[in-house]
C-alpha cells in the first residue's frame, strides 16, 4: 500500500512529466503558425491602432488587386495578411 504522501508525489511527478512534453505541430500548419507569429510580432511592435489601419489598408489594396484577374495572384494573399493583421490587432 502507498501512503498519502507517496501518492501525492507520484501525481506531481506524472503532472510534471506531462507538462514537459512539447506539442507536435503538423508540418502543413507551419506556414500559418509562422505567419501568425510574424503578424503578432508586428502588432505588438506598432500598436493596436496602427495594426488596424495597416490591416484595413492591406485588405482594401488586396480587394482592388483581386478585381483585376492578373492581380488576384497577389491580391488574395495580401487581403488575407491584412485581415490577419486587423484580427490580431483586435484580439
Amino acid at each position: 500500500m502507498h501512503s498519502q504522501a507517496e501518492l501525492g508525489n507520484e501525481e506531481q511527478e506524472e503532472q510534471m512529466s506531462t507538462t514537459l512534453q512539447r506539442k507536435r505541430t503538423p508540418i502543413l500548419a507551419w506556414p500559418f503558425i509562422l505567419l501568425w507569429k510574424i503578424v503578432t510580432w508586428f502588432v505588438n511592435l506598432t500598436g493596436i491602432m496602427v495594426g488596424l489601419l495597416l490591416g484595413f489598408v492591406l485588405m482594401v489594396l488586396g480587394f482592388f488587386l483581386t478585381v483585376t484577374f492578373i492581380g488576384a495572384i497577389v491580391g488574395i494573399p495580401l487581403f488575407i495578411v491584412g485581415f490577419m493583421i486587423a484580427l490580431r490587432a483586435l484580439y
